[in-house]
């Protein structure tokens, strides 16, 4: 499954707010430095999908403010 996210880093108070099924927007408050936002979000949508952050993967956006994610072992219907 892929999802697409808009990530805002390093802001004061983190969200998470999905805007469909496959969408979200997430706001951390690591700075985009060394990969920590990126760890981050994986991190948040790992805990969404309840899935270990070991199976998700940026697949597109690593040095970019959107980003598609891809969530192994979850069939979509």
């Amino acid at each position: 499954m892929y999802i697409r996210v808009v990530v805002y880093p390093g802001v004061k108070k983190e969200v998470v707010i999905k805007k469909g099924e496959d969408r979200f927007e997430v706001r951390v408050k690591e700075p985009a430095e060394r990969n920590s936002a990126n760890r981050r979000v994986l991190t948040l949508i790992a805990e969404i999908y309840s899935r270990p952050v070991r199976s998700l993967k940026i697949v597109s956006g690593h040095h970019n403010q959107q980003k598609i994610i891809s969530i192994a072992d979850i069939e979509v219907l």
